[in-house]
């Protein structure tokens, strides 16, 4: 494992290796919305101070006003960030592994009316 990597550190060099990756700008900004809320909650803390209880606590107290695909987008963004640092060697354990996304209903499908199939 490296040294201590605090996450404005890790965070940083995630966010080079989306670049590299081909990340569209839209969704690096977005990454970078939910990066800092979370360095709002917990502050520049070393990566290996992540839980999963401490996630989990985060989601619930962060997330408690946002519709459950937003709930989502936020967990997924969470999942890569913690993901890489893992892989990367940056943390010992990933804690977002076991964060699960809410459960979305399902979507009726609009259909054309006879009018609209005509134009």
């Amino acid at each position: 494992m490296k040294d201590t990597c605090y996450y404005r550190e890790a965070w940083k060099r995630y966010q080079q290796d989306k670049k590299i990756e081909g990340y569209s700008s839209l969704t690096l900004k977005t990454y970078c919305f939910q990066y800092n809320l979370l360095l709002r909650f917990f502050g520049d803390i070393d990566m290996n101070e992540f839980n999963t209880d401490r996630l989990k606590e985060y989601l619930i107290r962060s997330g408690d006003h946002l519709k459950p695909s937003s709930l989502g987008h936020r967990i997924r963004c969470v999942k890569s960030l913690f993901r890489w640092s893992h892989e990367e060697g940056y943390t010992l354990k990933n804690p977002a592994a076991k964060l699960k996304e809410p459960k979305l209903g399902k979507r009726i499908p609009k259909f054309l009316s006879e009018l609209e199939i005509e134009h």
